[in-house]
């Protein structure tokens, strides 16, 4: 998996067509990682956090989730590219998978306990990208702090 991801991102010719799966899959943690970042770095807890969403999320065994992982770090290294990784999942995902992203989105800026005023411009921003609704992007902020057994923190700036 890690060569199919390695080849899409260095765009090699002969091999295009990476497929949807492995192209979704790259975009998902991609954002995943994004939204780490933006409380002044990705802690343990959140590459755990990412680790353990793709595993379940895309059903993958622990190292193919590992690589991933790898991949989309490295792919985020740089500037943003939120909207190269919304594209691709606004194209790609139904409105479920758009609000069950968001889901994911808010498990990662949770996962240190702490909502950063960054974090959640960027959920609110992601949201728009996704078309998904304030609504829902509120609905599965409830949900996922309910999993999570969390009170609803006011951001911290």
């Amino acid at each position: 998996m890690l060569n199919r991801i390695m080849t899409f991102l260095q765009g090699d010719p002969e091999e295009e067509e990476i497929g949807r799966k492995d192209k979704v899959q790259l975009a998902a943690a991609a954002l995943l990682f994004e939204a780490a970042r933006m409380d002044e770095g990705i802690g343990p807890e959140e590459r755990a956090v990412i680790a353990d969403i793709v595993r379940r999320r895309f059903s993958l065994s622990e190292e193919e989730a590992r690589s991933l992982a790898e991949a989309a770090h490295k792919e985020t290294q740089g500037p943003a590219q939120w909207h190269r990784f919304t594209s691709t999942l606004k194209d790609r995902f139904d409105e479920a998978e758009r609000i069950e992203m968001i889901e994911m989105l808010w498990e990662v800026v949770y996962a240190d306990g702490h909502l950063h005023d960054l974090e959640a411009s960027l959920l609110r921003r992601v949201g728009g990208l996704l078309y998904v609704s304030d609504r829902d992007r509120g609905a599965a902020r409830k949900r996922v702090l309910d999993r999570m057994g969390l009170s609803d923190p006011a951001p911290d700036a």
